[in-house]
């Protein structure tokens, strides 16, 4: 069902070497596959940060409502002066805005802070299953989307039951899924869901919070290639066809991160990595419970 697009997303940068393969969603855009995470990043730094990221070479920033930096990654975007429509840009929805009222409110509120006429990807953030508004939060989201103030929706956190939830009760599968997914919690069963589903697989915490990178596996595959832990653990991601969006606030890293297209994991080396997973390999809270602050 999915592909890597045969065009290819030319980064702007001095090295050309360097370009960002598309996926195509199953409404028919296309996103990045690789993006820049804000999770974390401070909004006194993220001017700073998206400035010099685009600089690297990225165009698919993922930020949300929680983050707090919305209106500086939205000010960074415009002021970098390359076109809107050459960068994609992911937000998200939080919790205390499940509900019909309460979901178009903060939708228009991160669009104020981002000042842009539209986003090209709208997430609900978690699905809190005990509060059970997802559905109902999904529904105006959908009618957001066809009033064309957001390109693509999805969801972020959702698992199997709350999936099909919203498949059975409107029609419409989210277009991509953001999940927790690293080598320690590789989420095989929640990526065939989405494969048959037609959803996207979206890796967040893609590096396992960097505790994964000082495995002897990860090491003997870097120094195979010639490359770093990071640069392994992403090229890994890439090669599942995952939406990989590691996240860092170091221009260092972000070249790091950025320099994984010119070399490719062999099937021995992905299984490998795959292989690291761990029965208790989640690191942040699991979905089908969670139902509040973080």
């Amino acid at each position: 069902m999915f592909f890597l697009e045969s065009r290819y997303y030319l980064a702007m940068t001095n090295n050309l070497k360097n370009v960002i393969p598309e996926l195509i969603l199953t409404d028919g855009t296309l996103i990045p596959q690789l993006g820049f995470g804000l999770y974390k990043v401070p909004a006194d730094e993220a001017y700073r940060v998206v400035s010099e990221a685009l600089e690297v070479g990225y165009r698919h920033f993922d930020t949300a409502a929680l983050y707090g930096n919305e209106q500086e990654v939205g000010a960074a975007i415009r002021d970098s002066g390359i076109p809107r429509e050459d960068i994609y840009v992911t937000t998200k929805l939080w919790n205390t805005s499940h509900g019909r009222d309460e979901a178009r409110d903060a939708f228009h509120a991160s669009m104020d802070r981002l000042d842009f006429d539209y986003v090209d990807l709208y997430l609900i953030h978690w699905p809190q299953p005990a509060v059970n508004k997802y559905r109902e939060t999904w529904e105006t989201m959908i009618e957001l989307r066809d009033a064309g103030h957001i390109r693509s929706i999805g969801v972020s956190n959702f698992t199997e039951n709350t999936l099909h939830d919203l498949v059975r009760d409107t029609g419409v599968a989210p277009s991509l899924n953001q999940i927790e997914l690293h080598p320690e919690f590789s989420q095989q069963d929640m990526r065939d869901v989405h494969r048959s589903l037609g959803v996207r697989t979206s890796a967040w915490s893609p590096l396992g919070r960097g505790t994964v990178l000082g495995d002897n596996v990860l090491q003997e595959i870097a120094d195979k290639y010639g490359k770093t832990p990071a640069q392994v653990v992403i090229r890994w991601h890439i090669q599942l066809t995952n939406v990989v969006i590691p996240k860092t606030t170091h221009r260092d890293r972000m070249e790091e991160n950025f320099d994984v297209f010119d070399f490719v994991l062999d099937d021995e080396d992905m299984e490998k990595i795959t292989n690291m997973d761990k029965p208790d390999g989640r690191m942040s809270r699991d979905p089908a419970d969670f139902n509040g602050d973080l």
